[in-house]
């Protein structure tokens, strides 16, 4: 049995960095034609773009804000006119703040809320008259959301909730053959880890590894195996999943 994804559609959100740009460009290699979207300009996007047009394919990179209804719509709308239908939705666009709770913000939870989930919501409702039978959807969750993390509680919220969420549309739409799930991620090495200064970073490198059953960190690519299983006829019977994706962190 093979992967066989080339030629199918999909939509990721938040592709451009981190997890994201891992899943992008791992469908791309497999044949999948691609648009993603993000929020800022920056070398991110442009490099992202050079290296989906040597790799070839339908791709598209553009502008899209997933809390907004009517940027969302226009995302939906390029979908339709490019692909005439979409093989997968992966929800992978989000945001995360470290706030003490008594202290956290209105404005902020409701950031965090309407990104993570509010945006996930408005995504799926509006990809659904694309979507047919065999047709995946992905929502980007956390380990974080079983064990609960300090200063993360709208965050951890979220990803909770994201659960629920696909559990229950899997229930709703297994009938048309429509598949929901989602990918619990432990501690990915990403460029925003990279970023931090040194002490610190290799501080983080060791102090999660440890928790780790495998002993390290995961990468973009191994998220995107994942997403590339679930996006295939391999995982045709698995609806309603969380997968963990954590290295068997503790």
């Amino acid at each position: 049995m093979t992967l066989n994804l080339s030629g199918r559609k999909a939509l990721v959100t938040g592709g451009t960095r981190g997890c994201g740009r891992g899943i992008v460009l791992a469908l791309a290699r497999n044949g999948v034609d691609v648009i993603t979207c993000y929020q800022q300009d920056s070398e991110a996007v442009a490099s992202l773009t050079r290296e989906l047009k040597e790799l070839g394919g339908n791709h598209h990179v553009v502008r899209a804000d997933v809390t907004q209804p009517e940027q969302i719509d226009a995302l939906l709308a390029l979908a339709q006119q490019e692909f005439g239908s979409l093989d997968l939705v992966v929800n992978n666009a989000g945001a995360i703040s470290h706030v003490p709770f008594g202290e956290l913000p209105l404005e902020e939870w409701h950031r965090i809320i309407d990104t993570n989930l509010t945006g996930t919501f408005l995504v799926i409702q509006r990809a659904l008259p694309l979507l047919g039978a065999g047709a995946s959807v992905i929502s980007i969750g956390s380990k974080s959301s079983e064990v609960g993390i300090p200063l993360r509680a709208h965050y951890t919220a979220t990803k909770h909730a994201l659960r629920g969420l696909s559990r229950s549309l899997a229930k709703e739409f297994g009938g048309k053959g429509i598949r929901f799930n989602t990918l619990a991620l432990g501690v990915i090495h990403t460029e925003e880890l990279d970023a931090r200064p040194q002490e610190t970073r290799e501080a983080m490198i060791a102090q999660y590894s440890a928790k780790t059953a495998l002993g390290r960190l995961g990468t973009p690519d191994e998220v995107a195996g994942a997403v590339l299983f679930l996006a295939s006829d391999l995982a045709r019977y698995v609806t309603g999943a969380t997968i963990h994706v954590d290295g068997g962190i503790s």
